[in-house]
């Protein structure tokens, strides 16, 4: 039996949001602009049974707030909130469900499944304009109260010229690697184990972006179809870590280990939308404190909702209070938690106003005065689904995004599409066309050529389909164009010719990201060639299709492996790989030699006519000296077919040594010396680099 309101509470503060424990008690403060009443409802120590259901006893400037003297470090929680459902005005509350706080820190229990989340009668005639009373506390998550912020410690600080990300998944990377415990695959310790960090330093990435790890819900749908929601992007609670990857102090302690060890941490974080659907969604936290407050409703019916993001509902960071929320949560992640960086999901649905996105709107200026959130590493997913949805290159000056540009111009160059050189000589400079302006820089653009949402590189050369049969939606799903070629058989093959092609163009691939201008990302398991079996949006996939299989043992010297390893340190070694300007082709420093000059096969500078072919798939470039840092002339063979090149005179560079040939078998170059004037074969779909001598 739930007892009546306790006279143990004080008012307490309407400030900080959420609850605090300050070595006395807690405070506890929740925004709700159109409650009548909020009760706090407390919790044994497994979360099984409510003890305690007291009202909060003061309400100021929205927010309802109360102090509880006694609160300890680990007491369970949650809310009741009480106020009109009338969904048509975008009201739904129903005090019958218990609600997340929306900055609880920690929680525990899963989310079972049941009618009852529901604020409506699932099934009813009236659908969402009906009510339910049943209780659903048993089968909801709780909040636990946590103590305190991460003590200060060192950071790696890496530059942003010097970056290199590895997108991974904490499960994904860790559960079929033999050298992590058993116990610790699939969690956040598993990160900081010998066997991945060591793995990720003798690769070089400097820094590791985590699909999303804040708490998030298993899709009814999902769950009834036996699958799981494997990415995370459907979150529930921004402040918490998921359970299934450990608790705040395993992902602190995971966190100052992998700083240890020189690699940062940056958190994809979904800030686009909630878990909680469209209208006919379960009624679990936001939709049930304020729903008008913290979504976009339609304007002449506030029943449904303003989905830009193709997951039922948008967050509104055009009201103060989400924004603060936003704000605080980063905060948190950085402060509390020890992050780098963050890249955001769906970005552009964070910067809408009422007219669309606006780069200089609410949510990129807060971000932009933030003294903490000021210093980190920022990027941008600059799409949604909505009107105006794709803005690359429109996010303000202190932002990076992904460059999707660079993506598609790399494939389907690769692939054997003419007509790319000019766009291709874009996209390797640092995409100045893109990003070159209002003093931004090449790292604006984070370059990539896959990501979790796609083929892996492995199948980007093996397949020209997707097969997403897994995923129980009937191959509907996933991108049905992905500028991809299976060289000429569907899938695994054994035929040599074939595995050659493939091969060398996933060498190109990564030739292509390691040496251009900007930010590379390398998806985890690109370096060894890892396959999900040709399914291109392995959402659902907490299996052997979305687990990373690890080679056993690791591969060796001349594998493609060994290969990223030289194409990473080769990127270390020369500055000109990793300038903090952009290539402009103008003379520059005391030589008055052009910074970058595009060469034809003659050994000349390009003119105008020589971008002009419709078909051409033939290019090459040679970045100046600069400093101690030996000029770089580089090769790329599109075609189908050889082609000669005449060495560059002596005012490039001099003589050359070979350092890279994708058409060789380990991606090597032989070393070899050309001087100008000699003559260079480059061999069908490769690339070459050489180094001044």
């Amino acid at each position: 039996m739930v007892l009546l309101r306790s006279t143990r509470l004080q008012s307490g503060r309407p400030y900080p949001l959420g609850a605090t424990f300050d070595g006395r008690g807690a405070n506890f403060a929740l925004f709700s602009a159109h409650a009548t009443k909020v009760e706090l409802c407390l919790f044994d120590g497994n979360g099984a049974r409510e003890l305690e259901r007291i009202t909060l006893p003061e309400y100021t400037d929205e927010v309802w707030h109360g102090y509880l003297p006694d609160a300890r470090p680990g007491q369970i929680y949650g809310y009741r909130v009480h106020g009109p459902y009338e969904p048509s005005a975008g009201h739904r509350f129903n005090p019958a469900k218990l609600l997340l706080d929306p900055y609880a820190k920690q929680l525990r229990g899963e989310l079972v499944w049941t009618d009852a989340h529901f604020a409506y009668r699932v099934g009813h005639a009236k659908e969402d304009l009906s009510f339910d009373r049943r209780d659903n506390a048993r089968q909801m998550p709780k909040c636990v109260l946590v103590d305190g912020l991460l003590s200060n410690h060192r950071r790696p600080n890496t530059r942003w010229t010097d970056t290199i990300i590895y997108e991974a998944h904490v499960r994904g990377l860790t559960m079929r690697n033999g050298g992590v415990p058993d116990p610790l695959r699939g969690r956040f310790s598993a990160l900081a184990s010998g066997a991945i960090i060591e793995h990720l330093q003798a690769l070089g990435v400097t820094a590791i972006e985590l699909l999303p790890v804040q708490a998030f819900v298993q899709d009814r749908h999902l769950v009834q179809k036996q699958l799981a929601n494997y990415w995370g992007y459907n979150t529930i609670a921004f402040f918490a870590p998921e359970q299934r990857y450990g608790t705040v102090e395993e992902f602190r302690s995971t966190v100052l280990k992998l700083h240890d060890a020189g690699i940062e941490v940056i958190l994809d974080v979904v800030y686009n939308h909630t878990a909680e659907g469209n209208h006919m969604g379960p009624t679990l936290s936001f939709k049930g404190i304020d729903n008008a407050s913290y979504y976009w409703l339609m304007p002449d019916n506030g029943r449904y909702y303003d989905d830009f993001t193709g997951c039922g509902n948008s967050l509104n960071l055009h009201h103060p209070r989400v924004l603060q929320m936003v704000t605080d949560s980063l905060r948190w992640w950085v402060e509390g938690m020890g992050v780098d960086g963050f890249r955001f999901d769906l970005a552009t649905t964070l910067g809408r106003g009422p007219t669309g996105f606006d780069p200089w709107g609410g949510f990129c200026k807060a971000i932009g005065q933030d003294p903490v959130l000021q210093k980190v590493k920022l990027i941008a997913e600059p799409w949604d689904l909505g009107l105006g949805g794709y803005q690359v290159g429109n996010f303000p000056p202190g932002w990076s995004e992904w460059n999707d540009k660079f993506r598609d111009a790399a494939r389907k160059f690769w692939r054997g599409d003419g007509g790319l050189i000019g766009e291709m000589a874009k996209r390797i400079t640092g995409s100045a066309d893109i990003y070159g302006n209002r003093g931004r820089r090449p790292w604006a653009s984070v370059n990539f050529i896959t990501a979790h949402d796609g083929f892996t590189l492995a199948d980007l050369v093996t397949y020209d389909s997707k097969h997403n049969d897994a995923n129980k939606e009937d191959n509907r799903d996933g991108a049905d164009d992905n500028s991809s070629w299976n060289g000429g058989a569907e899938g695994p093959t054994d035929d040599e010719a074939i595995l050659a092609n493939r091969a060398r163009r996933q060498r190109n691939l990564l030739t292509t990201l390691l040496l251009s201008q900007g930010v590379p990302m390398l998806l985890a398991g690109d370096e060894f060639g890892n396959s999900q079996s040709g399914n291109n949006n392995a959402y659902a996939q907490d299996n052997e299709i979305g687990w990373i299989q690890w080679p056993e043992p690791m591969p060796g010297d001349g594998s493609l492996l060994d290969f990223v390893r030289t194409l990473i340190r080769l990127r270390k070694a020369h500055p000109n790989l990793r300038r903090a300007h952009f290539l402009t082709g103008q003379p520059s420093g005391e030589s008055g030699i052009k910074d970058i000059t595009w060469v034809t096969p003659e050994g000349v500078d390009a003119d105008q006519e020589d971008w002009q072919f419709p078909d051409a798939r033939l290019f090459s470039f040679v970045i100046a000296p600069a400093g101690r840092a030996p000029a770089l002339w580089v090769i790329c063979n599109g075609h189908f077919e050889p082609a000669e090149f005449t060495v560059p005179p002596a005012a490039f560079g001099g003589s050359w040594r070979v350092m890279l040939d994708t058409a060789s078998d380990t991606g090597r170059g032989d070393g070899r010396i050309v001087h100008p004037g000699d003559r260079v074969d480059v061999v069908d779909r490769s690339l070459q680099l050489f180094e001044g001598a």
